[in-house]
């Protein structure tokens, strides 16, 4: 059987499937033998006290930094916690009807629903929000996804998902992952970074996927076109193992590229970064070539937290990524919550309509000042180690659009050193940037430099707010376009205006590491590139064969052209006179 998805990371995987059930998907199968409901008791008694646990130094920790408003979210999921009507039906069932953990979890999260859903009161109804976080914080301890006895299963695994939270995504690097595929996500979801940073082929939106595999089955991925094959015929599966063999050797051969010089050919030097999200990415980076970190994105410590992280565990984190960097250069990216990344416990427990223009990003920062003071101060001292390891912190604020953000920012980052100075801690003032990624920002680009040491580009956000198209949206995928004139345009002017004002200006979103874009963004000027630290030594190769006249005279084409796909088709034809092999890296 072949299903067609989104093609999101580039390149071919053959191994055996390994289904992560996004909480409760068929979990109402799960029938323990009778010899284990003991142990299966014994499992959900302590995802209790876990859950207990969690909650109570979530309630501490929101109300010192957000607000006891917001804190008072999680008095009531304790309350929910330890009334009886929740909690002993669960043990209940596990007795009478030996049901998994999970499989009573659901269960129960039904019969809430159906409750709630009767009630008349709007108010009340919202209640089931609660209830359903509770279930998933339980569920989280006795769910069964990445557990240790997946190396049990033979040969390299294709991990099936609903969606890759980021939670689990930091568990992958347990296992031996070669390929992801999900039914959720666009080329700009968690799943497709995470697997692009690490070389990983990927296809998303494969509808109904979980429902079609099994633990076990063979799965081919083919990440380039968007193919999964389950169970392939002999021929088929001949035909991919002779594509990843030739795959496998050229990555090897793009992995020893990672000792050139970050040049062009006639000699232009180049600044190539590396995205990362932890240390152990960090160290990834190092080990590909990186000349530093571009964008450190700060929120995946806070949505793989059991708690709201304090300041001293975020200067520590920030510390290790710093230690880990090459040349432990970091530009760190503040809090960048909300659109496809939210946390309860900053008050995303209700859905907006348009999460992406709502209230995310420095908007939630400046809704929440200590929070965000918390952090800040965290950033000031990390900087200060990165000077004594001989290195910088960089600070880099996101979806700024106006100077009153920027000017307010920078005052909260006055009083956040000031605070640390009247402690009596060492810290160190940081070189301020923004990110660019609303078309406000970028129309009025000129009026803003003045209040920022940098630039950097996200193209992700850019393009979907230049395009009205919701990246995680499959209908709209198709004006999704990082290749299309509109976007060429701004970037063009962009580029122009920072060159002009002296400011240094980097592109760190998905665009910078492939091959195709790398070309026109050359020619356009743009000199450093952030990007998944898998893509470093292969751009490293691709410029050594380009000189920066050569990318001006394409770009300049470029910008004639009417169409994505006169883009796309035009940039392909480069590539292929340069380095056929690069189109390897490209995803249809």
């Amino acid at each position: 059987m072949m299903r067609k998805g989104l093609a999101v990371s580039p390149g071919v995987a053959i191994g055996t499937a390994y289904c992560i059930q996004e909480v409760f998907v068929a979990a109402d199968r799960h029938v323990v033998p009778k010899d284990d409901v003991a142990a299966e008791l014994a499992r959900y008694r302590a995802a209790c006290e876990a859950t207990a646990r969690d909650l109570e130094s979530l309630q501490e920790k929101v109300t010192a930094q957000v607000g006891r408003q917001t804190g008072a979210i999680f008095a009531v999921h304790r309350a929910i916690l330890r009334d009886p009507a929740f909690t002993q039906r669960v043990p209940h069932w596990i007795t009478t009807e030996q049901l998994s953990a999970a499989a009573a979890l659901k269960r129960l999260l039904g019969e809430y629903q159906a409750l709630f859903e009767q009630a008349q009161d709007e108010h009340l109804r919202e209640r089931i929000n609660d209830v359903r976080d509770v279930v998933i914080r339980l569920s989280a301890y006795v769910s069964e996804a990445l557990r240790p006895e997946s190396h049990a299963l033979p040969g390299p695994l294709i991990v099936i998902a609903d969606e890759l939270l980021p939670s689990q995504a930091v568990t992958l690097g347990q296992i031996e992952v070669a390929g992801i595929v999900t039914e959720r996500g666009s080329q700009t979801s968690h799943a497709a970074i995470i697997a692009r940073s690490r070389g990983i082929p990927a296809v998303s939106g494969v509808a109904h996927i979980l429902h079609q595999v099994t633990t076990g089955d063979l799965v081919i991925v083919d990440g380039r076109h968007g193919h999964v094959f389950i169970h392939p015929d002999e021929g088929t599966l001949a035909a991919y193992r002779k594509l990843e063999r030739e795959y496998q050797l050229l990555r090897r051969q793009w992995v020893a590229a990672r000792e050139l010089p970050s040049t062009t050919a006639d000699g232009t030097p180049l600044e190539l970064l590396a995205n990362v999200n932890n240390a152990q990415e960090a160290n990834l980076a190092q080990d590909q070539g990186a000349g530093g970190v571009g964008l450190y994105r700060t929120e995946y410590l806070y949505l793989t937290h059991p708690a709201l992280p304090d300041e001293e565990e975020q200067y520590r984190e920030y510390c290790r990524v710093i230690e880990a960097s090459p040349r432990h250069l970091v530009t760190l990216r503040t809090l960048d919550i909300g659109g496809d990344k939210t946390v309860p416990y900053l008050g995303h427990q209700h859905p907006e309509a348009n999460p992406f223009l709502g209230w995310r990003s420095i908007r939630l920062s400046f809704e929440h000042p200590e929070l965000f003071a918390t952090q800040l101060r965290a950033v000031l001292r990390a900087a200060h180690h990165a000077r004594q390891l001989g290195g910088e912190l960089r600070v880099l604020f996101p979806m700024i659009t106006t100077v009153e953000e920027l000017r307010k920012v920078r005052r909260m980052l006055y009083r956040a050193g000031q605070q640390l100075a009247e402690r009596g801690v060492e810290y160190l003032p940081v070189s301020c940037g923004m990110m660019l990624e609303v078309p406000a920002a970028a129309a009025t680009l000129d009026l803003l430099l003045p209040l920022v040491d940098f630039v950097c580009v996200g193209s992700n956000d850019l393009v979907q707010y230049l395009m009205a198209a919701d990246r995680d949206n499959p209908k709209v995928s198709h004006l999704y376009q990082p290749l299309a004139p509109a976007v060429l345009r701004v970037l063009q002017q962009s580029i122009q205006i920072c060159r002009q004002a002296k400011k240094p200006i980097t592109v760190c979103g998905e665009m910078a590491g492939q091959p195709r874009a790398f070309l026109v963004l050359l020619g356009l000027g743009l000199r450093s590139f952030s990007m998944s630290p898998a893509f470093l030594p292969s751009i490293k190769q691709l410029a050594q064969h380009v000189t920066v006249n050569q990318c001006r005279a394409w770009a300049d084409h470029a910008l004639t052209l009417r169409s994505a796909r006169g883009v796309r088709r035009f940039l392909t034809q480069c590539l292929e006179e340069l380095a056929p092999e690069l189109n390897l890296l490209e995803t249809d």
